[in-house]
């Protein structure tokens, strides 16, 4: 058996895991050293063959796991050679690092709770799941309203659902608070839509001022949203067109001269020269009644940040804001 004995030393003397794979072939393969002196024992005598077959399965059984020891110590190795040239130095400074940044909605909120924030507006937060009371019913939308059908609602069980505007913020602040109110609602909202325009969560701000009866007309809406606007866009002109909402009497839609066109019609505005951008009006009776005011009056406003930030970036896609592509993202680095 000398010619098994000499693979041991082999084994041993292998300085990589690919010329230890060539020795197992060779020792192990079909054609191998193993199998040449296995077949010897056919000329061997009866009375040897049992020893000559336990002396060679005693050195198969060695072999295999000096091979298997050897491999382990060799892949370890080798590891650790890798690991040693492939280190990094996490505190030194590399010029290829790139710079983050805000996302584009959230550059856009911050800088509208900016605005409001200056204009003494407080800050005010609240649950994104909420009860169909503080959603709807407080806001003059009773069950079967049929304003409810502008708002393809997510809904859970015993009437919980999230909240398709942060308007429930306004109302749970009332119900906690008494006048004079001065505040704005940021966050996210929920809705069953998803095109070109809409997506199923979206970024309201809703903003709302309470005081005593007299004290807030239209007149302080008019002025805050415009001067608002110019703020956003810069020299735009504002018109405000009577429209219907059921938390607000007499309410209307605000439109801003188109910032593509300049006023001039072009595909985006669908040629009229105006864009859409918030709504607005003076806070319905009935809303104060739900939450027991009285003697009051205010205005309420809102508008949709992922609109202002297609405006202000010129976006086409708002679905493009939420698939985290950063050949769009690293635009506002």
């Amino acid at each position: 058996m000398n010619i098994l004995k000499e693979w041991y030393e082999k084994i041993e003397q292998a300085d990589d895991v690919a010329s230890l794979e060539e020795i197992r072939i060779a020792v192990f393969g079909k054609k191998g050293v193993l199998a040449g002196e296995f077949a010897k024992m056919k000329s061997a005598p009866n009375e040897e063959k049992s020893k000559i077959a336990k002396e060679l399965n005693t050195h198969k059984t060695a072999l295999m796991q000096q091979l298997s020891d050897k491999k382990i110590e060799l892949q370890t190795k080798e590891l650790y050679a890798k690991m040693e040239a492939e280190a990094i130095d996490v505190s030194m400074f590399s010029t290829k690092s790139s710079a983050g940044a805000l996302h584009p909605v959230m550059q856009t909120m911050d800088r509208i709770v900016e605005y409001f924030a200056s204009m003494n507006f407080t800050v005010k937060t609240g649950s994104m799941v909420e009860d169909d009371f503080h959603n709807f019913e407080a806001l003059n939308l009773p069950t079967y309203h049929p304003a409810r059908d502008m708002q393809d609602t997510f809904y859970f069980k015993d009437a919980m659902l999230l909240r398709t505007h942060t308007s429930p913020v306004q109302i749970r602040t009332m119900m906690a608070t008494q006048p004079p109110i001065r505040m704005i609602a940021p966050g996210a909202v929920f809705r069953r839509d998803y095109d070109l325009t809409h997506t199923p969560m979206f970024h309201q701000i809703e903003g709302l001022l309470v005081d005593e009866a007299g004290k807030v007309s239209f007149a302080n809406l008019k002025f805050i949203l415009e001067d608002f606007l110019k703020y956003m866009f810069g020299d735009v002109a504002v018109r405000f067109r009577p429209s219907f909402f059921p938390f607000t009497e007499p309410s209307a839609e605000v439109d801003i001269s188109c910032v593509f066109c300049k006023g001039d019609g072009c595909r985006v505005c669908s040629h009229t020269g105006w864009l859409e951008v918030l709504g607005c009006g003076i806070v319905d009776p009935n809303v104060f009644e739900a939450v027991k005011y009285e003697n009051v009056s205010g205005y309420a406003f809102g508008l949709g940040v992922e609109r202002f930030a297609m405006l202000i970036h010129q976006i086409g896609d708002l679905r493009s804001l939420f698939e985290g592509d950063l050949k769009l993202l690293e635009q506002f680095q």
